[in-house]
């Protein structure tokens, strides 16, 4: 999976003339600043290889995007599928090919916070896995630091990616089980059961790297400690993608015997967001380097239909005003 909010860690040496001169295309878009359909296209400029030149503007009622003599308005569908057809990669405006209308929106909500953890899962099993490689004795990115800088750096991730998960856990708990066992009891024991499991290792690896933090790396222990750690962060790697292929294989699918009509199905989104408060406010621009651009547009497609619009607009303007 790849991401549009990532830092480039290319040293100076390692970047080419041509780098330094590549210029990406001009586009300009004009809209209302705090609309939401001016906040997705901006979004959606973010995966494209552009430069953007974004233009306030009252006057306009909807968002209008100018690249070269074209002038593009109308819906949001509209622009992204002008924006494929001059910049076909990654492409956004399709419909995912991830499900069909008589899927439920949390359904495909579940499955796309699924891929958010797996993607940073794995990016915190391999960035262990280098630690433990590295054993403290040798710097690894120049942009992480000293030894001990990388691992503050590394508590400080791994404790937002906790932090999904144990939201989305509870989200699943409160909201999406209740409804199957409304349906039918007992179904999502063996789910629940696997949550309690994997909740003590997820607060042992936090604890564990909080005592890496305060030992010298040349400390006897230090090795140990991060053999350990990477040790279990493969464990829980593990168990996550087996947990959540289980889900999507077994409880998923019964969502749609639930019959959920269009209204039930936005307020189960609402339950949701309530729920996932810290996922959707101060994580989501970490949730959504998770997810492929499809992945990621989609998501924010289902986020519209959010009964409140206020919340969706600050959780687009936190990606689109952190932009580095």
């Amino acid at each position: 999976m790849g991401n549009c909010f990532g830092i480039s860690r290319k040293l100076t040496s390692e970047i080419a003339p041509a780098d330094v001169i590549k210029k990406h295309p001009a586009v300009k878009l004009y809209g209302p600043p705090n609309n939401i359909s001016t906040y997705y296209i901006r979004c959606a400029l973010l995966y494209k290889p552009v430069t953007v030149h974004f233009i306030p503007s009252e006057t306009h009622r909807s968002p209008v995007l100018e690249y070269t003599s074209d002038s593009v308005t109308g819906s949001v569908n509209d622009v992204l599928r002008y924006l494929d057809v001059k910049f076909p990669e990654p492409k956004l405006s399709t419909r995912w090919g991830i499900g069909d209308e008589t899927t439920p929106f949390v359904v495909w909500l579940v499955i796309l916070q699924h891929r958010s953890m797996t993607w940073h899962l794995e990016r915190m099993g391999r960035w262990g896995e280098d630690l433990a490689g590295r054993g403290g004795k040798a710097r690894g990115d120049p942009a992480m630091g000293t030894p001990k800088m990388e691992v503050r750096k590394f508590a400080r991730s791994y404790s937002q990616l906790l932090e999904l998960l144990l939201e989305h856990a509870q989200m699943e708990e409160r909201v999406v089980f209740q409804i199957l066992e409304k349906a039918d009891r007992g179904l999502s024991k063996a789910a629940n059961e696997e949550h309690a499991r994997d909740l003590p290792m997820m607060n042992g690896i936090k604890e564990d790297i909080k005592s890496i933090g305060v030992l010298d790396s040349g400390h006897p222990s230090y090795q140990e400690a991060l053999c350990n750690l990477s040790t279990r962060l493969k464990t829980l790697q593990e168990h996550s993608k087996k947990h959540f292929e289980e889900e999507e294989k077994n409880l998923l699918p019964l969502m749609e015997a639930a019959e959920l009509s269009k209204a039930q199905q936005d307020k189960v989104l609402d339950q949701c967001l309530d729920v996932m408060h810290g996922t959707h406010s101060h994580l989501f621009r970490f949730f959504m380097e998770g997810l492929l651009p499809q992945d990621a547009m989609h998501y924010l497609d289902m986020l519209s239909r959010c009964s409140d619009q206020n919340r969706v607009s600050s959780m687009l303007r936190l990606i689109v005003d952190k932009v580095v």
